[in-house]
């Protein structure tokens, strides 16, 4: 098995062709492929369809085997050997209807909008601004005076498993720190702790910042010290349209997973 690895915004995700995976089980090879200290330390594993005209289909399964979208992993796949070369992709993603871009050294992700996507009603009340919103994923942004300050362990977990949120949410916490400039920090469930960077989680803090801030454009500097873009056209009710997040991605090479990890596949 050839397990291909790829980052963006300091997440590091595996890839494998459809074509190449025996005996698959999305949620089986994730579990033990993006397991820290006994796997790779994935932050989520994808099973990609050759290209063949139409849509790039792409599937992806979070650490602890559930299926989600999965913004920088989509976007990082188009560094892998074999993806689609134009400069716009038109991508499925876990489902999700998406557009990749290469624009210099970066690749842009046009999210996924329309009906159910966008802003919505708080779902619990909230000491602190905040705003929850849908983009394939549930997203609870937190605005705090410093991101720096909060224990995201002791903080986040509580408001992930929320009972107002059915299957619980992603959480992010931001600090403003200049016109349309802001640090963010993020706790995801699936993986169920701090990731270095949440693509979803990015958008949506992006789209509350712009309706709260009146600025359509987001430059977000993440936990894995790279900057993240985003731009977007918000409307009053909380739609969006052309929700574009953009940043550097990387090729990081090839893993061949030693045969007895895959022997607990089969256990």
């Amino acid at each position: 098995m050839e397990l291909q690895l790829a980052s963006a915004a300091g997440n590091v995700f595996g890839y494998l062709w459809e074509d190449e995976a025996k005996d698959w089980s999305g949620g089986d090879y994730a579990k033990i492929l993006c397991l820290r200290g006994r796997g790779f330390g994935l932050d989520g594993l994808f099973l990609m369809q050759r290209p063949v005209g139409g849509p790039w289909c792409l599937e992806h399964w979070d650490p602890d085997g559930s299926k989600s979208f999965c913004s920088n992993g989509s976007r990082a796949a188009l560094a892998i050997p074999g993806a689609p070369q134009d400069a716009c992709v038109e991508v499925r993603s876990s489902s999700e209807r998406i557009l990749l871009r290469r624009r210099g050294g970066e690749v842009g992700i046009r999210m996924p909008e329309g009906d159910g996507f966008g802003l919505r009603t708080l779902p619990m009340p909230m000491d602190l601004p905040a705003g929850f919103g849908w983009i394939g994923n549930p997203q609870l942004v937190v605005r705090v005076p410093s991101v720096a300050s909060v224990d995201l362990k002791t903080f986040a977990p509580p408001l992930r498993h929320h009972v107002a949120i059915p299957g619980g949410t992603n959480v992010n916490v931001v600090e403003v720190i200049a016109p349309g400039e802001a640090r963010i920090r993020s706790w995801e469930r699936g993986v169920e702790g701090e990731t270095l960077c949440c693509g979803t989680g990015s958008a949506v803090a992006a789209a509350w910042l712009a309706q709260t801030e009146g600025i359509s454009s987001w430059r977000l500097h993440t936990a894995s010290g790279e900057v993240v873009k985003v731009e977007l056209d918000l409307t009053a009710e909380g739609s969006w349209r052309d929700l574009w997040l953009s940043g550097p991605v990387q090729r990081l090479g090839v893993a061949h997973p030693d045969p007895s990890l895959l022997l607990r596949l089969r256990h």
